[in-house]
């Protein structure tokens, strides 16, 4: 701009018109290049006879950009300069020779996007994730660009795992967090459904990272799509700390299965039409009929005039009695006060039910109370590093170098490498070790406050607890609960 500025200003007969610069843009198409875009339409105007660049390159490396632009300006009778290559579009053979060096500059275009995509693959083949953390909600990066908790937002993950195994659908999420008023990791305010669908399929949040999940098809329009098998992906255990444990993760993968395989029903199949899961109600895709093994469906029931709710086998709503001959109906009423007196029974009777649950989540958080403390590391390393220097100085006392000096020294250099390189990880498993007490104290607490003080109903509660309930009868259910516990509960009418 400096240079520019002043050949223009020392030229005679020259006037400044103005200088455009995009900086960090690229040139491989002209589309986001606002000044660029802006210094056209001057030229257009008239508010400009010529065009200084300082070469071809600099101009557009698209070839058929490059030509475009040009012929436009020559119809207004505007000049390019490209100063590199000392050409003037408005001269005879100015245009031949841009067709040639815009194919080379382009080429040069091709070679940049290829070389930059050759360092990203060699990151990926060593395990090195590439995250834009402003968008990903949960990190940030420190100073040495590595993936770290942001504590509040990651409070936001862990709350969107946690009401999708209680029930809720993501587009309720979604419903739920805009209520909170709780933001994007972008800063908006609404929410979508499938924001959500994919932050519960993000192998990221258990600490995994799954590298290469897109491609660059064209390095000219930069478009990128979904790597199906294309070009290779790499898969990364552990690559940072992660906000949820794995086998929570894993338990919401498998929800997210098991209200997918809600669309290939036998009614749905049978109908020809999609079903979408409902997370209305708590006993949706946990009641299979104990005769053909089908999903009970919530149906509005006419009969005598009276219309009552109640749950039947959807298959044998679909077939009749043809695949299930002796499934019971179930009022709904008797039904959701079986269920809830059948948790309290067992919260408030079964002392086991406590201590299972208890021992569930202690397995689900991990047990990290028993990790080796820090200080232990440094102390060591700090032992190994004196037992080094004493064993120099007592070498050098004698003046001799043995091979028993050599063993000693490389046994104590391997020691403090191999501590040096735990720390770090001792140092992660740390951080969940802090929180550990009080993870385990909000558990505690919540059983207290739970145990006997059942409400008559409760959707977050029945899909916290209870696993499945298989319909056995018409007065009888047998009920798994999430903790192992398996019992029969008896249904009573009114």
């Amino acid at each position: 701009m400096e240079y520019y500025t002043g050949k223009i200003q020392e030229t005679e007969n020259w006037k400044l018109a103005g200088i455009y610069a995009d900086d960090g843009k690229s040139a491989a198409n002209t589309r986001k290049r606002g000044d660029f875009n802006a210094m056209i339409r001057d030229a257009e105007d008239g508010k400009t006879d010529m065009i200084l660049t300082k070469s071809v390159s600099r101009f557009a490396r698209n070839t058929v950009d490059s030509l475009l632009t040009i012929r436009r300006l020559k119809e207004k009778n505007v000049a390019v300069v490209f100063e590199k290559e000392g050409i003037n579009t408005l001269d005879g053979t100015g245009e031949i020779l841009i067709t040639i060096l815009s194919s080379l500059a382009q080429e040069e275009s091709r070679n940049i996007s290829e070389n930059t995509r050759w360092g990203v693959v060699r990151k990926f083949e060593k395990g090195k994730a590439t995250v834009n953390h402003n968008k990903f909600m949960g990190y940030t990066k420190n100073e040495n660009g590595d993936l770290v908790i942001a504590p509040e937002e990651a409070e936001t993950v862990r709350l969107v795992f946690r009401l999708y195994l209680e029930g809720y659908s993501a587009g309720k999420i979604a419903k739920y967090l805009e209520e909170q008023k709780i933001k994007t990791a972008t800063g908006l305010e609404k929410w979508h459904g499938t924001v959500v669908l994919k932050m519960l399929r993000n192998e990221k949040y258990m600490g995994d990272a799954l590298l290469q999940k897109t491609y660059t098809v064209d390095f000219m329009t930069k478009k990128k799509v979904m790597n199906k098998g294309i070009v290779p992906q790499y898969y990364v255990e552990d690559d940072h700390e992660a906000i949820i444990p794995k086998d929570l993760f894993y338990r919401v993968q498998e929800e997210l299965a098991r209200r997918a395989s809600v669309n290939k029903s036998a009614v749905t199949r049978k109908k020809n039409m999609k079903s979408k899961y409902s997370s209305g109600y708590a006993l949706t895709g946990i009641l299979p009929c104990g005769e053909c093994g089908q999903d009970y469906r919530r149906v509005a029931w006419a009969r005598n005039g009276k219309k009552k709710v109640v749950w039947r086998c959807s298959n044998r709503l679909a077939n009749g009695t043809k695949n299930c001959k002796d499934s019971a109906t179930l009022e709904e009423g008797a039904l959701n006060r079986a269920v809830m007196e059948a948790i309290r029974r067992t919260a408030c009777n079964d002392g086991n039910f406590a201590s299972a649950l208890r021992q569930n989540v202690i397995r689900v958080i991990g047990s990290y109370g028993r990790e080796q403390k820090l200080d232990e590391y440094d102390e060591k390393i700090k032992a190994r590093q004196e037992e080094m220097v004493s064993l120099i100085a007592e070498n050098a006392a004698i003046s001799s170098y043995t091979d028993e000096f050599d063993e000693r020294y490389r046994r104590i250099a391997e020691e403090i490498s191999a501590l040096k390189e735990e720390q770090p990880e001792a140092r992660r498993r740390k951080k969940l070790a802090d929180s550990y007490n009080q993870r385990m104290k909000n558990v505690d607490d919540f059983l207290k406050q739970q145990t006997c003080q059942m409400p008559e109903s409760g959707n977050d509660l029945v899909r916290r607890l209870v696993e499945n309930i298989k319909v056995v009868s018409a007065d009888k259910l047998l009920i798994q609960f999430q903790s192992g516990i398996v019992m029969e509960q008896e249904i009573r009418s009114d």
